[in-house]
């Protein structure tokens, strides 16, 4: 005789609950409170990023120069509000960010072994700054994995250069800048002959003029390899990368945890299988086409075709032999080195501060906030963010200060005023 009481007090508990929670909803969902929270958030999002300057590890030499000519190295970077962290950042980069028009005049050249490698030039031969064609500096831009010379970032590069009266030219990896394979070999993060010809051929069609390398992401990895195999010899004035991966093992490590392996590494795999079954004709000659285009992941792609067309035993050895971190020592172009401590694509823990430190000729910039090539910043960033800056800012500082860059770095060899 006592259960109905009980469940009765049940069901007015039950009603008084639901109540509650239609009467909470109701008031968050109210637009007054949907602007008040939305901006008490941005308040609170950039009072807690008021002193997230990058971290810069650098030389006192390098340190003056680069805080004397390119600013951006202390600026504090306050991204996107509503872009929380580096896999949105990442991601959303690809989706909102566009590009400045950019007309290219394109360059096939031949290589050794009968390939050929296209080049996207901006001459900039309206330029002010620098009207005489043979001295106008130039800047070499490289690509990302499966990127090229349409990609939003190489055109903001390619704009920021040639606002200051620079030439450009953008070094598309084999296969993917829209050209035809006419060999079965495309291009390693390791290797560096392609872009060894590529410094050749822009040296001997313009000797006078000063040359700067531009790597982002694996373009940087390359660009890094580079210099470390030259050392004095790389007939650069100075190097720039962006998000480059420093440990290509934990790199493909990051890439493989679940939400990192459903954003980006299936659809990366995706573009290089794609990029495989284009050239088939040719390939197929000295790989298994049908087994690589099979692939899910990087790792994958890389143990069925990457470490087997270079002549690797394991992909371990290839991600050994490509990882550019422990080669800093042996190189001697100044070179600085921009990163995201959230990059998805390149772990924070493998970034090779303590080696920097010790370097006079390497600086890194580390930035809390940016993902991988990044760094929206602003409440609609459709345009160019701090990357472009920084970008914009060492490039300047380098061309118009050799000299003070060259004292700054203690590197006597191949830097001319």
């Amino acid at each position: 005789r006592f259960a109905p009481p009980r469940l009765h007090r049940s069901a007015v508990m039950l009603l008084l609950h639901n109540e509650l929670w239609k009467a909470s909803v109701d008031f968050l969902s109210r637009p007054c409170t949907v602007v008040v929270g939305a901006i008490t958030a941005v308040i609170y999002y950039l009072w807690g990023c008021e002193g997230q300057t990058p971290i810069l590890v650098c030389s006192s030499g390098f340190r003056s120069f680069l805080e004397r000519h390119c600013p951006a190295v202390i600026e504090r970077f306050c991204p996107t509000p509503w872009c929380w962290g580096g896999r949105l950042q990442t991601l959303v980069r690809v989706i909102i960010k566009s590009g400045p028009p950019v007309v290219y005049r394109n360059e096939l050249i031949r290589t050794k072994d009968g390939g050929q490698i296209s080049l996207d030039w901006v001459d900039n031969s309206k330029s002010e700054a620098y009207p005489d064609s043979s001295s106008r500096p130039t800047v070499l831009i490289l690509p990302g994995l499966t990127g090229n010379s349409k990609q939003t970032y190489v055109l903001h590069a390619v704009s920021q250069a040639t606002r200051r009266g620079y030439r450009s030219v953008v070094f598309n990896n084999r296969g993917f800048g829209g050209e035809e394979l006419l060999t079965p070999i495309t291009f390693s993060a390791a290797d560096t002959s392609d872009l060894e010809w590529v410094i050749r051929h822009v040296k001997q069609r313009f000797p006078q003029a000063p040359l700067l390398g531009t790597g982002v992401s694996l373009g940087g990895i390359l660009l890094l390899n580079y210099l470390a195999r030259k050392g004095s010899e790389a007939d650069l004035l100075a190097g720039i990368t962006m998000s480059v991966s420093w440990d290509t093992l934990e790199s493909c490590a990051s890439l493989e945890q679940p939400v990192n392996k459903l954003l980006f590494n299936r659809h990366l795999t995706s573009n290089l299988c794609k990029a495989i079954s284009r050239h088939r004709k040719v390939l197929e000659a000295v790989v298994d086409v049908d087994h690589v285009i099979k692939a899910r992941t990087i790792r994958e792609f890389d143990e069925r075709y990457t470490s087997v067309m270079f002549g690797y035993k394991s992909c371990r050895d290839y991600y050994q032999d490509a990882s550019p971190g422990y080669k800093l020592p042996q190189t001697a172009v100044p070179v600085l080195c921009l990163n995201a401590a959230d990059d998805p694509f390149s772990p924070k823990h493998a970034i090779p501060v303590a080696l920097a430190q010790s370097l006079p000729n390497v600086a890194l910039v580390v930035t809390a906030h940016g993902g991988h090539i990044g760094y929206l910043e602003g409440l609609f960033p459709r345009g160019e963010g701090y990357m472009d800056r920084l970008f914009g800012q060492f490039i300047q500082a380098v061309f118009d200060h050799p000299g003070d860059l060259k004292r700054a770095c203690e590197v006597k060899e191949n830097l001319t005023d």
